[in-house]
Parts: C-alpha cells; sequence; structure tokens
C-alpha cells in the first residue's frame, strides 16, 4: 500500500506546482508492481483539496487551456488510470479542482465534516478538469446537473446517499478507515484485483458482448497465473494466501 497526499496547506489549492508534484509521484506508483492499493489524501484536516487557486484566475484569461487545464487533465487521468485501486480519504472540504480529483479514484471515504461541491459558475467559470464529464458517470446526470448548475455545496450524508462517496466514518477517521479497506485490496490476488478494476472501467465505455469478451480474455490470463495455483490451494489448505503477482 502507498500513500499519495496533497500539500500545499492550509486547503491544499491546486497550482502549477502541486500538479506537477502530482504527476511525478504518479509516474512512479504507475511503473511499479509493488504497491497493491493507493490512498489519497490531503494534509490538515480542513481540506482534502478546496480547488483552484482563484487569484491565479485573471492572469489565465484567454489562455487557461495553455495555462491550466491541458497539464490538469493529463495529470488527472494518471490518477484515474493506475492499474492498482486507488481509495481517496476525504478528511475535509472536496471542492472545485479537489472533488474532481477525489472522482478519479476507484473509491471515496468521508469524514463527517467533508463538505462536497462543484461551485465553479458561482465564479462563472466550470469544472474543466473533468468534472462536467466524471461526476455524471458516478451520481448520474440528474444529480451532476444540480450539482454543477447551482454550484451547490452538500455535507458528506447526503453525498453518501446520491453515491457520491461509498461510506461516512466520524471526524478524523477518514484515513484510517481508507487504509484498512486498501488493507483488504492488498491481501487479495493483485493480478485479478487490477484486471478487474480494468475491466470495470471499460464497461463504462464498451457495449455489453465487447465487455463481456474483455472478461473472458481476462479470465483466461488469471486461470494461467501462480496466484489463482496459490488461492485455491490456500483454500483447502484453510490458511491466508502468500500472492506474489505473478
Amino acid at each position: 500500500m502507498a500513500h499519495l497526499e496533497l500539500v500545499n496547506p492550509p486547503l491544499n489549492l491546486v497550482t502549477r506546482e502541486l500538479t506537477e508534484q502530482l504527476r511525478e509521484a504518479l509516474a512512479r506508483l504507475a511503473t511499479t508492481d509493488d504497491v497493491r492499493a493507493v490512498v489519497v489524501s490531503g494534509s490538515g484536516e480542513r481540506a482534502f483539496c478546496a480547488g483552484s487557486h482563484i487569484g491565479e484566475f485573471e492572469g489565465l484569461r484567454g489562455r487557461v487551456a495553455e495555462g491550466k487545464l491541458l497539464l490538469e487533465k493529463l495529470v488527472y487521468r494518471e490518477l484515474a488510470r493506475l492499474p492498482m485501486p486507488t481509495i481517496a480519504a476525504i478528511e475535509g472540504d472536496a471542492l472545485g479542482g479537489g472533488l474532481e480529483l477525489a472522482l478519479c479514484c476507484d473509491l471515496r471515504i468521508a469524514s463527517a465534516r467533508a463538505r462536497f461541491g462543484m461551485p465553479e459558475v458561482r465564479l462563472a467559470v466550470l469544472p474543466g478538469s473533468g468534472g462536467t464529464q466524471r461526476l455524471p458517470r458516478v451520481v448520474g446526470p440528474a444529480r451532476a446537473k444540480e450539482l454543477i448548475l447551482t454550484g451547490r455545496i452538500i455535507a458528506a450524508d447526503e453525498a453518501e446517499r446520491i453515491g457520491l462517496v461509498n461510506e461516512v466514518v466520524p471526524a478524523g477517521e477518514a484515513r484510517s478507515r481508507a487504509d484498512a479497506i486498501a488493507e483488504d485490496i492488498a491481501a487479495r490476488g493483485p493480478l485479478a484485483v487490477r484486471e478487474a478494476k480494468r475491466l470495470i472501467d471499460a464497461a463504462l465505455d464498451v457495449d455489453l458482448d465487447a465487455g463481456l469478451a474483455a472478461e473472458l480474455d481476462a479470465s483466461e490470463r488469471i486461470f494461467a497465473s501462480e496466484d489463482m495455483l496459490e488461492g485455491a490451494r490456500a483454500f483447502f489448505e484453510k490458511r491466508d494466501p502468500h500472492y506474489e503477482g505473478r
């Protein structure tokens, strides 16, 4: 398991420097076979990430793609495409670009004090780093339109009710709960876990027959692995399996 922490106190705002640092960390994670799950969190308790630095907006007028969004889209896609499962541990606010980052993770665990929203339209801009595309895929188009078009901020319990987060835990416990889930995932067959993540993500973009064919191909690969034999043997020997990812 690995931890990826956003550090730009006090609100962990998205700046070009933070995005570049995130890109470097993701590049290292993408090429490792040793990490079986990643927990993404923000430093401190006030915010997972409260979004973009509004002070940069005027300087981006007429060049927002070049100066900001193209890099953010690239880096956020790299987070979404990590081969191992990712879990966002959201202890404070996840707003704007911060929520867009959290949506790139496979699971989201929220503290009871966390808040969520895409308030960009209040500033006459829009969620430009994947928000208009990833939020509908998680909560459905109607809920996504409500949140994006009004800029409304919602509490953790409502976020759980609409499926934006997987679980709400007491304040101060988002990171520890995310760690526990990551440890559960890390104990499973890593080849199977990675294939399952890839297939689920692909299911959003392919028709059913193509998805079923991809599932069959993946199953053939998994049933040819040493991990599959270890899992079956451990089951019959009533012991914990020891998976090596091969």
